[in-house]
């Protein structure tokens, strides 16, 4: 049911403003606020706690903390709204959730032994009375965890029909809770069944994103690999034309507010000539991370270099401009001119097992040096709010993406925070993709013969569909490969991506797309050729669409009758060679230890 989840983050700017105790403000109507408090909270556990106690923070500990009237508004200011009769709310909980949320028992609610399934989640029920009026109810858990409770409403005499009105917050809306209803305001995803106990109710349907408005334990953190005054994190991305242009970021504490670049074609000797080197003043912004304990604020340094020669090998470094303050040198390629073979690197999600999957990217770097750049289908990260896992991410990808470009596609995980923050900010990507949408999420460039889309399926697919078609419309590169982190055909028995089949595959078949480079489900797969949502004979009648994992966390796989590859609990990297003699795309998936897990050809 839950595509992804958000943390705090419209708290952590309240934090960078300092840490002076937050009054509980109050909204227009006259009620407190559950982010001000929430807020407020953070500020004093940041003044008043040690970091070993704030990153070991329990629910019986935050509770113990709050004041009174922070739990009175915790408890009834996050979901409110007005009834015309007297009613019986139930409410419909993650059973998971054990003695959360805290608030139910203080309130007066009742178990009431009944227990089911919804989406494969266990729930249970708990009831309360309430008279006409104004009713308020709190905070899904301070832990984040879990499908947001639903809320049911049913009058307590018979015949009376119930109004609902003065809903807070306001995108929240009423229908009946029947099957085929869709829980929540924010999720597409509808419930097949419904107990026959509750049919029929009144359902006030929730915001499943609001469930981590009032995460306060393991909100704060350590990061194992802190910024220092040297630099690290070197990243190689595109931000403009791959021909001729480079764009070069890496990071440093706070203390270092100057980037530079220094760089120059390769020669044989690889050492920078003083006289020759050209240089190049980075940008210089800071991250800010408040809930991280231990390196709350960093600086990102971002240059782009422009006017390279296509096809051309450079050297470079990077530092802070002082005699000493410079890395070791590394390389860069620009992309040809025109057609020329190459071969680039795929990789669906790394996500979890992060040194495991450091390996991985190692032992490809290793085996195919010649490889231009790894595009990396979303999720790269678990925890993509969270700047703990992206130093472990940049930490064990060091050595490959300082020589190699990345070119990342967004995940849900990197939507944790409602919007991928720290995603934008380690990566300087295109700006050339669809208005519809923010920069940055979706974007397209050329590499020799190819042409590549990045999408974002974690937006809406509709507003994409215009600028894709036209992309696609615009180009004379005989490969055509497209990347998006949901797949249009999946891999698991319970997952299916309708909007992003129906909207996007048209137009794939239309402009004959000739791979759909995939993630999100953990288990390798790779379809039929497809066409008009058949299997067709050959690659030359349909787009193939493949799914991989390139981390430690692995699902099951189900039957489908457009798999013509699958297999589950095997990370794997895919090296794809362009061949201009013979116009031969050649894909291989290899595992940890090189062995080729599947291949095929495609010719032209």
């Amino acid at each position: 049911m839950k595509r992804h989840t958000l943390s705090c983050s419209l708290l952590l700017a309240t934090l960078l403003a300092g840490f002076a105790p937050l009054p509980a403000a109050a909204h227009t109507d006259g009620h407190p606020s559950i982010h001000d408090t929430v807020a407020s909270v953070i500020v004093r556990m940041k003044r008043d706690l040690t970091a070993d106690q704030l990153t070991g923070l329990t629910v019986p500990l935050v509770e113990a903390f709050l004041t009174p009237e922070e739990r009175d508004i915790l408890g009834s200011e996050h979901v409110r709204f007005r009834v015309n009769v007297p009613v019986v709310v139930t409410l419909v909980r993650d059973s998971s959730l054990g003695n959360e949320p805290f608030w139910l028992g203080a309130r007066g609610f009742k178990a009431t032994g009944l227990k089911f399934k919804l989406a494969k989640r266990d729930f249970d029920t708990w009831e309360k009375e309430f008279p006409a009026g104004e009713i308020g109810l709190g905070v899904h858990n301070l832990t984040g965890r879990g499908n947001h409770y639903l809320v049911l409403l049913k009058p307590q005499s018979a015949g009376s029909a119930v109004k609902v009105t003065d809903i807070y917050p306001a995108q929240l809306r009423t229908a009946r809770f029947v099957a085929g209803v869709e829980p929540y305001v924010d999720q597409a995803d509808k419930l097949p069944t419904v107990p026959a106990e509750l049919d029929g109710q009144l359902l006030v349907q929730t915001e499943d994103d609001s469930s981590e408005d009032a995460r306060l334990v393991s909100l704060f953190s350590k990061t194992q690999y802190p910024a220092t005054d040297r630099v690290d994190q070197v990243v190689l991305t595109w931000s403009a034309d791959p021909r001729t242009s480079q764009t070069i970021q890496w990071r440093t504490s706070a203390n270092v507010k100057r980037g530079v670049v220094r760089y120059q074609l390769k020669s044989a000797s690889m050492t920078l000539n003083a006289k020759s080197a050209r240089m190049k003043r980075a940008t210089t912004e800071p991250l800010a991370t408040p809930t991280l304990v231990n390196d709350p604020l960093i600086n990102r340094h971002t240059a782009a270099l422009r006017g390279l020669k296509p096809g051309t090998t450079y050297v470079y470094a990077v530092g802070d401009g002082s005699p000493d303050g410079w890395t070791a040198l590394a390389e860069f390629t620009t992309a040809p001119a025109g057609a020329a073979p190459f071969s680039f690197i795929y990789m669906g999600d790394a996500q979890n097992g992060l040194d495991r999957w450091g390996v991985l990217l190692h032992n490809a770097y290793r085996a195919r040096p010649d490889a231009a750049f790894y595009l990396m289908a979303g999720d790269l990260v678990n925890r993509g709010a969270e700047r703990w896992d992206w130093d472990s991410f940049f930490e064990n990808a060091k050595g490959v993406f300082d020589r190699r470009p990345i070119v990342p596609v967004l995940g849900n995980h990197e939507y944790q925070s409602a919007d991928p923050i720290l995603y934008l900010a380690q990566f300087a990507l295109l700006r050339n993709g669809p208005k519809t949408i923010p920069p940055e999420r979706a974007y397209a460039f050329e590499y020799s013969n190819a042409k590549f889309i990045i999408l974002d399926s974690n937006l809406d697919a509709a507003k994409q569909t215009a600028w894709l078609e036209k992309e696609l419309a615009n180009t004379k590169a005989m490969w055509k490969f497209v990347s998006y982190h949901h797949p249009a055909y999946s891999s698991g028995g319970n997952r299916d991506n309708v909007d992003v089949r129906k909207l996007w595959t048209p137009i794939f078949d239309k402009f004959h797309v000739d791979l759909a480079l995939q993630g999100h489900d953990h288990a390798y797969l790779r379809t039929y050729p497809m066409n008009g949502q058949q299997r067709v004979a050959t690659a030359k009648d349909g787009t193939i669409y493949t799914i991989a994992v390139s981390g430690t966390k692995h699902y099951d796989q189900a039957p489908h009758d457009y798999t013509e590859v699958g297999f589950t609990k095997v990370s794997t990297y895919q090296v794809l060679d362009i061949q201009i003699n013979g116009h031969r795309l050649i894909y291989r998936a290899h595992d940890v230890d090189g062995k080729v897990r599947d291949e095929f050809v495609i010719e032209k």
